[in-house]
């Protein structure tokens, strides 16, 4: 009866020590909440990980963007502040430090993100365009002449419904010539533009489609010189 109760067990000197089955459960019971403490560890790890990711999920698709930007701007900021308190120019000490491909990159990414030229998408967008391209040339607000013709005019200086303003205010020869440059120069940008040419009714059907009227309308510039005598002959039906 003792003999199925024992086992017995070799120790570090090589002998052999007989187990208890009290022993033996111990040793099972401690094993086993062993596992239980590192099954609810991983429960846990799992809860705090599938909450985790709900919360990604819910962030919209570009805040990893969104913050290395804002990590980035902090610190540019603090480096920007540390240069003035020192004295320096940081734009020129930032300069030192990159490549001059990189230079011109950015200084090209800066031109671009000025007005950039995204095509004709609505109205409204080509409106605003062409109001951000007027008011870059316009010189800085003069606040004293600002606070003069307030002064000078009164009430009439916001032109109120009830307020007649025409004839009061004196048009500088300066803003007119600058006026005037500037619409010459929007004429002659707007000469540059091609546009879709109508379809002339009275012209020769020399085409299958609208691909092979493109394509003989370059031959005629490249060989139409050369080749009008053999086209003449051809439709009066006298060519050899």
């Amino acid at each position: 009866m003792s003999s199925k109760a024992e086992e017995s067990v070799e120790t570090t000197s090589g002998e052999s020590k007989p187990i208890t089955f009290a022993e033996k459960q111990a040793e099972r019971m401690k094993r086993l909440r062993s596992l239980h403490t590192a099954r609810n560890e991983a429960r846990t790890h799992n809860h705090q990980e599938v909450v985790a990711e709900e919360a990604r999920n819910k962030l919209p698709p570009n805040y990893e963007a969104k913050r290395r930007q804002a990590e980035w701007l902090m610190d540019d900021k603090e480096k920007r502040d540390e240069a003035e308190k020192q004295g320096k120019d940081y734009d020129r000490v930032k300069l030192l430090h990159i490549s001059a491909v990189e230079a011109e990159r950015l200084d090209r990414k800066k031109k671009n993100k000025r007005n950039p030229d995204q095509g004709f998408s609505t109205y409204e967008q080509a409106t605003i365009r062409q109001y951000n391209r007027l008011i870059k040339n316009m010189p800085a607000a003069d606040m004293e002449q600002y606070d003069k013709q307030k002064q000078k005019y009164g009430d009439a200086f916001y032109g109120g419904p009830n307020v007649i303003i025409h004839g009061m205010h004196d048009d500088r020869k300066e803003a007119v010539d600058k006026m005037v440059n500037d619409l010459e120069g929007q004429i002659a940008k707007r000469a540059k533009y091609s546009r879709r040419r109508t379809h002339n009714d009275d012209a020769d059907i020399d085409y299958i489609n609208e691909r092979n009227a493109k394509f003989n309308k370059k031959l005629e510039r490249f060989y139409g010189e050369h080749t009008a005598e053999i086209k003449q002959n051809l439709e009066r039906g006298t060519a050899i």
